[in-house]
């Protein structure tokens, strides 16, 4: 029973589906529906949807061992794939006008990334990305909305317990990626959110 709750919390909780939702979210805060639905699908689909295509491609090809890529080795290219593909939907933020809270969500992200090739091929270390990109969205959720957001740690601290529970990282892993989602997304997207 345990097993199947971390299973599912895995699933559920992944980083594609925050970064999915996440642009929608940050984008209904400043702007009408149909900014809101435009920006929020220039960002999660440049930041989610095509790496995550990517990622399951290589996966049905056994170029890596799932849709999670829990083998460090195989992380380059869904990686890289992240960070082109983010770049280019920062290029069309940028040139499209878009709010400076999408400017700072998809620098934000792109920062992450940075950091987590950085730990992941520099150090050879496997840090938890599941954690990292679910801390991220609750400090970035709490800059925009206020503390109250800051119920969503719940289901943050669900999917870190279970990629523990799972045996898919050391809890070492998991409370790096959880700092890394503090303070390199959230950080990021804060001081961003500032200067822009």
């Amino acid at each position: 029973m345990i097993k199947k709750v971390a299973r599912g919390a895995t699933e559920v909780l992944a980083p594609w589906v925050w970064v999915i939702l996440l642009p929608f979210a940050v984008a209904a805060a400043s702007e009408g529906v149909w900014k809101t639905l435009l920006w929020g699908f220039v960002v999660a689909v440049t930041a989610s949807v095509i790496p995550m295509a990517v990622i399951v491609r290589g996966a049905r090809k056994g170029r890596w061992d799932g849709h999670h890529v829990t083998n460090r080795e195989g992380r380059l290219v869904p990686l890289v794939t992240a960070g082109a593909s983010l770049a280019a939907g920062t290029v069309i933020t940028v040139l499209g006008g878009a709010p400076s809270s999408m400017l700072a969500l998809a620098g934000s992200m792109f920062a992450s990334l940075i950091v987590s090739m950085a730990i992941t091929f520099g150090l050879k270390w496997k840090i938890s990305l599941h954690a990292a990109v679910a801390w991220a969205a609750v400090v970035t959720l709490a800059i925009v909305y206020g503390p109250w957001l800051l119920v969503v740690a719940l289901p943050a601290a669900l999917v870190s317990w279970s990629r523990v529970e799972l045996g898919d990282h050391t809890t070492a892993q998991v409370l790096a990626g959880t700092a890394m989602g503090v303070f390199v997304g959230g950080g990021s997207f804060w001081l961003l959110s500032l200067s822009l």
